[in-house]
């Protein structure tokens, strides 16, 4: 796992993977590498033409790494970096996991009645960068962004709480989330990984209509080791 990016959605997805595992000893659980490299260069900073320092170069060498410690996937626990998944997966002989993928698999098809449109919550990064909407729009599903002003509510949720380790306003995350919803979103995705963690602070999870990108990943990342998920 390439993780770091950011710290602590590294450290609530670790803890998705175990919780989720059907396990009675620590023998059943999955076997991880993980790499905690904080300091890749930050991924919505390149996107936006604001930073010169390319993570894709950083992340390729970091599953580089992996692949050479005999690991046989690598999975990123990051919205963002899924912009750079093209040059990871150039850079390595195993499968490179995408998170965007299969969170919109899950939206799409992995809870009930297909939706017409469904709502992005994300970065800056993401939303420029289109990964969500390319994969949607492969699947003939319309996606709905916040306002402007709703997606600086998320910048700061993400940016000024999360990961900067202070609480986070889920009143106002539970808010934007419906504003989607009367917008037209039949689903909303949280398509960052510190918004999962500000989202299961709340209870904000307990909404079947709210698709968690952790949640997802964590999942197929228990199947993929062929382990067992944890009846519910």
């Amino acid at each position: 796992m390439l993780g770091g990016i950011g710290p602590l959605a590294t450290v609530h997805f670790l803890e998705r993977v175990v919780r989720l595992t059907d396990a009675d000893r620590d023998q059943d659980h999955v076997d991880l590498v993980v790499f905690q490299h904080a300091t890749v260069p930050d991924r919505t900073a390149f996107l936006l033409g604001r930073s010169g320092e390319n993570p894709g170069e950083v992340l390729a060498q970091d599953a580089r790494r992996l692949a050479d410690l005999g690991v046989s996937a690598v999975v990123l626990p990051c919205n963002t970096a899924d912009a750079f998944r093209d040059r990871l997966v150039a850079a390595v002989p195993v499968p490179v996991v995408s998170i965007v993928e299969r969170t919109v698999t899950e939206a799409v098809t992995g809870r009930g009645s297909r939706p017409a449109a469904v709502g992005v919550l994300a970065t800056e990064g993401t939303v420029a960068a289109d990964v969500y909407g390319a994969e949607l729009a492969a699947r003939d599903v319309a996606q709905v962004l916040p306002s402007d002003a709703d997606q600086r509510t998320v910048t700061e949720i993400i940016y000024g709480q999360v990961k900067r380790g202070v609480p986070s306003d889920g009143t106002a995350l539970r808010a934007v989330v419906d504003r989607l919803r009367e917008a037209g979103a039949d689903r909303v995705v949280l398509g960052c990984t510190e918004l999962s963690v500000a989202a299961r602070e709340h209870g904000l999870l307990a909404d079947t209509l709210v698709v968690d990108s952790v949640e997802t990943l964590a999942a197929d990342t228990v199947r993929r080791a062929g382990r067992r998920l944890r009846p519910a």
